[in-house]
């Protein structure tokens, strides 16, 4: 967010309170300037991650979303100094447990609940505007009016008052003018009253507020390590996703630069996160959607309802289409497997490995979602396993079943499985 060209303003927070004020994304009261402080031990079976982790490590969602990042990111959080939230705004939320409670974070980065990390919103990120789209956060329209630049608000504004007052009796008057027409009974809006509103922020905020990008440098400069944490999935990408049926941002890994301003290149390692199986919220062909009992079930035992809105999320089974297509987009160089556990207790799973549309079959993602509808996926059938695999953490320890399963998410997504989630806690998990 900025206030002039070149000049890229939003928030870098250091959390230096021992618990958020509230677990559901609320603003978090500022108590200390940004500062790198060293990490602090790992836990012992984080151990063997920390050979793994690079200068700038990427947490990207690879299907439609929901895919339990925000463990991961929580995860490796440990390993690294900086998370970062590259895009999307609080239309996206994460569900970390951390030390034994949960939290529901909604813009802030997973990093927040660390004290030694520095958590940064970065310029990619929009917050709250009018309520426009399906979360009714007011996402869509922000994103739009920082396209259209003539009507928007960033953050590096509120280190300006004046340049603020006039942007807002500039801003007020024309959104006035718009909604009355619209409806002659609306009231219109004041903007001296939201001008001392978001005066009060201001106190708050400003010892949050720089220029994330040149900040960003500095810390690579400084061999600091970066996570960059991503807010839904490559398949609701505004550029490479199911469009109209996307977000408002670049949620592919194709956003992380734009977003940041940290060049490609600085990115050396791309975790590419997949559920088991395959879920969607909101309207939009889905191939391998369950409207039976079996989509239910995984819905129930998953507990597959929106961290922001609370929705019942749409269950199919695994597309390694979809997520082989965002593999592709966001180039990942390895893959976690999330909800495994969710699918213990199948007599039989499946796996859709490409698509057949008007008689022919590719492995090719449709390019606009008419061709999507027509879709009907190719399965390989797989026999489920009936134990629980919530307690184990060696991948030979798995039931065969259960190995076969995500060798074959491994093969079709050419990429190999280094994490595999077998239950909400950072503990419930294997890395191979």
């Amino acid at each position: 967010m900025s206030d002039q060209a070149g000049g890229q303003f939003s928030v870098a927070a250091r959390h230096v309170a021992p618990r958020p004020p509230n677990k559901t994304g609320g603003s978090i009261e500022p108590r200390e300037r940004a500062r790198y402080t060293g990490p602090v031990s790992p836990q012992p079976f984080l151990i063997s991650l920390r050979n793994s982790i690079v200068s700038a490590t990427a947490v990207v969602g690879l299907q439609w979303g929901d895919e339990a990042k925000g463990k991961i990111v929580d995860l490796l959080t440990s390993e690294h100094d900086i998370v970062i939230r590259y895009q999307g705004g609080n239309n996206a939320g994460h569900t970390v447990k951390f030390d034994g409670e949960t939290y529901k974070l909604s813009l802030m980065p997973a990093g927040v609940l660390h004290d030694h990390i520095v958590s940064v919103v970065a310029t990619g990120a929009s917050r709250k505007g009018e309520a426009i789209g399906t979360t009714m956060r007011g996402i869509g329209t922000c994103y739009r009016e920082k396209a259209g630049r003539a009507h928007a608000v960033r953050i590096g504004d509120l280190l300006y008052p004046d340049l603020l007052r006039r942007r807002l009796q500039e801003i007020v008057a024309y959104k006035n003018q718009f909604l009355k027409t619209l409806d002659p009974s609306f009231q219109p809006f004041d903007a001296d009253a939201i001008f001392a509103e978001y005066s009060a922020y201001t106190t708050l905020l400003t010892p949050y507020i720089c220029d994330t990008t040149a900040f960003l440098h500095r810390a690579l400069a400084a061999k600091k390590r970066l996570l960059f944490e991503g807010a839904q999935g490559s398949l609701l990408d505004l550029d490479h996703g199911t469009f109209p049926y996307v977000t408002s941002s670049s949620s592919s890994g194709c956003g992380i630069h734009s977003g940041s301003g940290v060049p490609e290149r600085t990115i050396s390692r791309m975790i590419g996160i997949v559920k088991a199986y395959t879920t969607r919220v909101g309207g939009g062909p889905f191939p391998t959607e369950l409207n039976n009992e079996i989509g239910q079930h995984i819905r129930d035992v998953g507990h597959e309802y929106g961290t922001v809105t609370g929705r019942p999320r749409r269950c199919g089974w695994f597309d390694a289409v979809v997520a082989g297509y965002g593999a592709r987009i966001s180039g990942v160089d390895c893959l976690a497997v999330m909800l495994l556990d969710v699918l213990s207790g199948l007599d039989e799973l499946k796996i859709c490995e490409t698509y057949e549309i008007d008689d022919e079959r590719t492995t090719d993602f449709p390019s606009h979602v008419e061709r999507l509808a027509r879709v009907q996926p190719i399965y390989r059938t797989f026999p489920g396993w009936k134990s629980d695999i919530s307690h184990i953490r060696r991948v030979a320890d798995l039931p065969t079943n259960a190995r076969r399963y995500v060798d074959t998410i491994s093969e079709l997504l050419h990429s190999r499985v280094e994490i595999i989630s077998v239950g909400p806690d950072r503990e419930q998990t294997i890395l191979s």
